[in-house]
């Protein structure tokens, strides 16, 4: 088979027509962020054929070249008629092709001499027989000469209307397609552009069906942007990005403008009315946790004002986190079942090895819920909790979570809970966006076409929804309420050098810092009392801003479950416990055991001491008291709150009032056979006691409470079983039981 030459000309390889370009950062909306300019200092956009408006290029063909589809490259018709009305002395006519005006720019032909115009006609038949139609029109497109250094349809959109060429209206694309023709002449009066543009309408009328909507829009003014306002928002995203340098020459960020602008304005008005207390430089960022995308990005308060060191991107640099990293630390314990919510933890003078850390205030305030220890932001109870952290400990929960650049864990010891590691800002959303995921730490998106990876589990589902939980229970610091729900916690670092709040505001996390670039500190950043109003002024303007965004109530995870406690202890109560409530609790993990806080002491009335039974009823009351160690009684003296104290009493010896629980069923060393099949099939859990209440235990899971009829089990998985019943005096006993599960 014997090819044509065109067809050997065509297929030898050959270089691209495509010459390096700028980068056009755009919003999600693809409004235009920044747009770069290319190696030679043009802003030249390059984009394929099919990323430009279809009206755009058959208003271009209408414009410079009706026949481009037919010719090779020059139009002997209409190059014939120019040569007759230029030397004929008629008025001069233009004869050149799409092609040949690319030839013109490609090659930087002088085409007004005789020679310069042959050169222009060899190089257009030459890129003919080279290249397709499809690669010169869109190398036309890319090329063609929009005024000043702009250069290509793709970069004068975005300049002139600030939108990507595929978007582009009827009246812009008309615009567009007579700009080549005479671009500093028509950009510089509006007038010519706008006669251009009529002219090229009449023809487009006579060649195309128009709508009564584009005949409107006709008829309406068309503002064109000058290059000076080309747009140079959020800078240090833009930055950030560029910095990866992406082979696209259109990055399509998840960057919401609006945000964004709610961001900005909220910082500067924020600042100023700050001025005063000396604090002038804030960064933050937004991510929405459905997607992890990053919606808006603040790198400092002032890009341009070089007294902030204002060009610094404060989301990246690495700074302490102060205390909002303890949720971490308790969603561990959660996990780890050293806590649940409303375990009493002592926040008392304490050493931990030759660490011995101290509250921000220097007070101590004795026994509190682990809720209130995280949400007061308690030290002693955060460090102990954290000593009780193993697989991982805190240090490796960082260093799974991709915390970079951490020294090792001996380097910290638990100075690690209090900041003494640093984070960035990237890095503290990611970790809070994990607690909106179900424990699933994922990579923040900034592109929209980045992929949405599973993640890895670092929590589970119940102790990250319990860690939340917790959070919301925090109070607001101006008293105010919440359009939607809000979960935050503050940090201060030593020595007043950042002030921080991080936390989940409705389906987003926000983060805002305070501080200076240089390290300066200054007793005014506190995170409670200069990052947490900026945050909320954030959240209550984005709540405002997108109502639609206002999130359904978070379901409860399935392996949750509710039980009541005594308050003071936390544990389960016993029968003297005056005062309960309830608190969640992950079944198998969470610590649970009956309370001995409250014990009942007989009283002889006509001694006021302790007796030992036996009693004289005539003479003896009975009165309950809270047994505390010595030390949180101290506390509580100290404190201005002493409670009563316990008379002595030595019973040791005689026998307590009562019988300890004895189990009736199951049967000791049976084989219990459960079907499958039958889910209404179950073990009776009965016991003889001479108290009231009852608490069931499966090898240390908590199955539930009842009185001294029992309650029905049937367990998740066949084999031994160790149960437990304890009353509510502590007394207990225990069997083991086999299980067999058929179908």
């Amino acid at each position: 088979m014997i090819l044509s030459p065109l067809v050997l000309i065509r297929l030898w390889p050959h270089e691209s027509l495509a010459v390096a370009g700028s980068t056009a950062v755009l919003a999600q909306d693809g409004k235009l962020l920044r747009l770069t300019l290319a190696p030679d200092q043009r802003y030249r956009l390059w984009l394929p054929l099919e990323d430009f408006s279809p009206t755009l290029i058959d208003a271009l063909k209408l414009q410079e070249d009706r026949w481009f589809y037919y010719h090779p490259g020059i139009n002997p018709i209409s190059l014939l008629r120019a040569i007759t009305a230029t030397y004929g002395g008629g008025a001069r006519q233009g004869a050149s092709t799409l092609t040949m005006q690319l030839a013109r720019l490609k090659y930087r032909l002088n085409t007004k001499s005789p020679s310069g115009k042959l050169r222009q006609i060899g190089q257009a038949l030459w890129l003919e027989a080279r290249y397709s139609k499809h690669d010169i029109l869109e190398a036309y497109l890319n090329l063609a000469p929009y005024g000043r250094n702009i250069e290509g349809a793709a970069a004068a959109s975005l300049s002139y209307f600030g939108k990507p060429a595929k978007a582009l209206t009827l009246p812009e694309s008309l615009t567009l397609a007579v700009i080549p023709q005479q671009p500093n002449q028509r950009l510089g009066s509006g007038a010519s552009l706008t006669d251009a543009r009529q002219r090229l309408w009449q023809r487009w009328q006579q060649r195309y069906t128009v709508s009564p909507q584009q005949i409107r829009l006709m008829t309406l003014p068309l503002p064109v942007r000058r290059l000076e306002q080309l747009p140079f928002r959020a800078p240090h995203w833009v930055e950030q990005r560029l910095a990866d340098k992406p082979e696209q020459s259109t990055l399509n960020t998840t960057l919401d403008l609006q945000l964004q602008t709610l961001l900005e304005k909220q910082i500067r008005q924020y600042l100023a009315q700050s001025s005063t207390r000396g604090i002038v430089n804030a960064s933050a960022m937004l991510v929405d946790t459905r997607d992890q995308s990053v919606r808006a990005l603040v790198g400092s308060a002032d890009y341009f004002n070089a007294s902030i060191a204002g060009q610094v991107n404060g989301t990246e640099a690495k700074r302490s986190p102060g205390s909002t990293l303890k949720p971490f630390i308790y969603a561990l314990g959660l996990d780890q079942g050293v806590i649940h919510p409303q375990s009493i933890l002592r926040d008392t003078p304490s050493a931990f090895g030759p660490y011995q850390p101290e509250n921000f205030d220097g007070r101590f305030v004795g026994p509190l819920s682990a809720t209130e220890a995280l949400i007061k932001s308690r030290n002693i109870p955060a460090v102990w909790l954290a000593s009780q952290l193993k697989n991982p400990s805190f240090y490796d929960f960082l260093r799974l979570a991709g915390i970079a650049r951490l020294k090792s864990e001996n380097h910290y010891g638990l100075a690690l809970v209090l900041g003494g590691g640093e984070v960035s800002m990237v890095e503290l959303a990611g970790l809070y966006t994990m607690l909106m995921n179900d424990g699933r730490l994922k990579p923040l998106r900034y592109l929209k076409d980045s992929p949405k990876p599973r993640g890895e589990v670092l929590l589970s589902p119940e102790a990250s929804w319990l860690a939340l939980d917790m959070l919301s229970k925090n109070p607001r610091p101006d008293g105010g309420s919440n359009a939607w729900p809000v979960a935050f916690k503050t940090g201060t670092s030593w020595g007043f050098r950042d002030a921080w709040t991080a936390g989940v505001v409705g389906p987003y996390v926000l983060v805002v810092w305070l501080g200076n670039f240089d390290g300066q500190g200054n007793p005014a950043l506190i995170g409670l009392e200069a990052a947490a109003p900026l945050f909320f002024r954030i959240s209550d303007a984005l709540a405002l801003a997108k109502p639609a965004d206002k999130p359904l109530p978070r379901s409860t995870p399935m392996g949750l479950k509710r039980i009541n406690i005594c308050t003071a202890s936390g544990d389960l109560p016993n029968a003297y416990c005056p005062q309960q409530s309830s608190t969640w609790f992950i079944p198998g993990k969470s610590p649970i055991r009956v309370s001995t806080l409250h014990q009942p002491v007989h009283i002889d009335t006509r001694s006021g001491l302790a007796v030992c039974p036996p009693y004289d009823p005539a003479y003896t009351k009975t009165e309950v008291f809270e047994f505390w160690s010595s030390d949180m009684a101290r506390l509580f003296k100290e404190a201005g709150v002493p409670r009563r104290t316990p008379p002595h009493i030595d019973c040791s010896g005689m026998a307590s009032l009562g019988e300890a629980p004895k189990i009736s069923s199951p049967l000791s060393g049976l084989s219990y056979t459960l079907r499958l099949s039958k889910p209404e099939e179950t073990i009776a859990l009965q016991a003889a006691a001479s108290s009231e209440q009852l608490y069931w235990f499966d090898n240390q899971i908590y199955l539930g409470n009842a009185k001294t009829n029992g309650i029905a089990w049937r367990p998740q998985a066949g084999g031994w079983h160790q149960l437990s019943v304890v009353d509510d005096q502590g007394r207990s006993d225990s069997r083991q039981v086999m299980v067999e599960l058929l179908p």
